[in-house]
């Protein structure tokens, strides 16, 4: 199908490219070794979102390049809706397209969000184009306006994709703060119903899931579906490797969760949670 937008997201991506400045890369001429992409979707939003950091250069000289990916990412965006509905998804598509110069908005907080996080960080460049977690929230803040427009089916299909590039599981129902950092992150689980203020840090294996399922009355082994169960997460939280937070639980504003916690009540704001007796290490030589 050829897809043909007729709004003004080009337009307003193109003067964000040239509204950039340092520590975002800028409008120098830089050549990477390509990669190829099973979603070429996830390849033109990279683009799009950044594309001094994905050989893109024209687009932040030709406004027409822009529209051209834009064209390109719709007839894409249709064809991926196309299959689970039978109605006349045109609109679903442009509105999506509309949004993403407020979601480059949005992750270039993400960015500098990692960059204040990890002590390992060197550039924005780096983070950019090799943070798992960065390219986790990525496609899951373009998700999260399909699912949020109707297109669930497809909104899952592109987080699943980014699942299995970075072993981060976020749903595109979950709805996720500004400045948002998942370091490290194989194993990290985000479910469907769950929030998550600003600021906010995770690292690996943390799951944000469900305690229990309730079964759906009158149907057998079916469980219920749509209603919430998962946890709400403040503003400047930090939750350790390994820990599980399950249920439809508030943790409050300012709070730390250490490794490997398991938490289901809530959190107050101000609050450290840590595992406070470890199991003992026991050492043997093996003469």
């Amino acid at each position: 199908m050829e897809y043909g937008y007729t709004g003004d997201a080009h337009e307003r991506l193109f003067e964000s490219y040239q509204a950039d400045s340092e520590p975002f890369p800028e409008q120098t001429p830089m050549e990477f070794p390509k990669r190829e992409h099973r979603r070429k979707e996830v390849d033109i939003l990279k683009r799009l979102f950044f594309p001094t950091c994905w050989n893109s250069d024209e687009l932040i000289q030709d406004e027409l390049a822009v529209l051209n990916n834009l064209d390109a990412l719709g007839a894409l965006f249709y064809a991926g809706m196309r299959p689970y509905s039978n109605g006349d998804i045109s609109e679903t598509v442009a509105k999506t397209i509309d949004r993403l110069p407020g979601i480059r908005r949005r992750l270039k907080k993400d960015v500098e969000a990692a960059y204040k996080g990890d002590p390992a960080a060197k550039t924005y460049m780096e983070i950019i184009r090799s943070y798992p977690g960065f390219l986790a929230i990525e496609v899951q803040r373009v998700a999260h306006e399909l699912y949020e427009l109707g297109a669930t089916e497809y909104a899952r299909e592109l987080t699943e994709y980014a699942k299995t590039e970075t072993g981060i599981d976020i749903h595109p129902g979950a709805e996720i703060g500004d400045y948002f950092f998942i370091d490290h992150g194989t194993g990290v689980v985000i479910g469907e119903t769950t929030t998550v203020g600003d600021w906010v840090r995770i690292y690996q294996d943390v799951t944000l899931g469900a305690l229990h399922f309730e079964e759906e009355e009158g149907e057998e082994h079916a469980l219920k579906k749509g209603y919430k169960r998962h946890p709400d997460i403040g503003d400047h939280v930090v939750i350790g490797a390994g820990t599980k937070v399950l249920g439809d639980i508030t943790v409050g504003n300012h709070v730390s969760i250490g490794a490997n916690s398991w938490v289901t009540e809530d959190i107050p704001d101000n609050t450290k949670v840590f595992v406070s007796e470890h199991p003992e290490q026991e050492r043997k030589r093996n003469d």
